[in-house]
Formats: C-alpha cells, sequence, structure tokens
C-alpha cells in the first residue's frame, strides 16, 4: 500500500485525547515517552500504544485513523482545492468517504486510493484535478478516475 494513505495507521487525534481525558493542551509536552506527529501546523497526533499508564485505559474508545487524513492535508498533499472534499455540488465528492472527530474532518484516502489501484512512493508528489489541467510527464503515472478527473503520480 501507498505512503500517504498509511500516515495516521498509527497515531490518535490530540484533540481527541485531551477533549476523552480532560487535560491541558500542552499536556502531551511532558509525555517524553509519547511520540507526535503534526500536520499542516495544525493537526496534532499522539502514537498510538504510548500514552501514559494512567492514561491507557481510554485507547480503546478512540476513534481509528486509518487511512484517513485530515481534509486540508489531504488537499495540500493532492495539490487540489480543499472544496473537493468540502461540498455535495463538487464533482467527485461523493468518491470519498468521510468521518468527523471533534470537528475534524476526515476524508478516508486508503479506500479511494485502492478503489482506483493507485501506488504512491513516499517522496512522490501526487496532483489530483481535471484531466485537461494535469500536466503527464514521462517519469509520471496518470489514473483516469471518474468525471472528467484524473490523478498524476510523479515519481
Amino acid at each position: 500500500m501507498s505512503y500517504l494513505p498509511n500516515t495516521l495507521n498509527s497515531y490518535w487525534l490530540w484533540r481527541e485525547v485531551s477533549s476523552k481525558l480532560g487535560v491541558s493542551n500542552p499536556a502531551y509536552k511532558y509525555w517524553k515517552s509519547t511520540p507526535n506527529l503534526k500536520l499542516n501546523n495544525k493537526y496534532l497526533f499522539i502514537q498510538k500504544n504510548t500514552l501514559p499508564q494512567k492514561h491507557q485505559h481510554i485507547e480503546n474508545i478512540l476513534t481509528d485513523l486509518s487511512g484517513h487524513l485530515p481534509i486540508k492535508y489531504a488537499s495540500d498533499r493532492l495539490h487540489v482545492s480543499e472544496h473537493i472534499f468540502s461540498y455535495d455540488r463538487m464533482k467527485l465528492h461523493g468518491e470519498f468517504e468521510y468521518k468527523f472527530v471533534e470537528d475534524v474532518k476526515f476524508v478516508n484516502i486508503k479506500k479511494f486510493f485502492v478503489e482506483f489501484g493507485i501506488k504512491v512512493n513516499k517522496n512522490s508528489i501526487i496532483q489530483l484535478g481535471k484531466i485537461k489541467d494535469l500536466e503527464i510527464t514521462s517519469n509520471s503515472t496518470f489514473y483516469n478516475l471518474k468525471n472528467e478527473y484524473g490523478l498524476v503520480v510523479y515519481e
């Protein structure tokens, strides 16, 4: 499976963790054995199975984000407007599955990539858009999607 859809497979959304525990926002900074990941300088995630022992009891009620990405981060990585994930009238909106966690909208990128057979290496550049707007080069892989849209992976 491609790297991008697996970004959050081993992470919890910090906003959900802090809400369920009732701890202050910067509490994670004092948990030295709990690695974190920040996306877009906006979303903070805490690695699974590394919460301090007294807080591990909440892990079974946290939302699994495997295959999901926040829509802002996904739009940045796919070089496409965030509107594609935000509005029903966008032609590809219905091709994605969504979930909300603590008012953060996530898109299931893994399911989308699997359905269209898209493979992406860690350092690849991905562009999603209307076929007429995409630049297809000799060192890229083109995926024809639906409704005049395509995706190009530049190696």
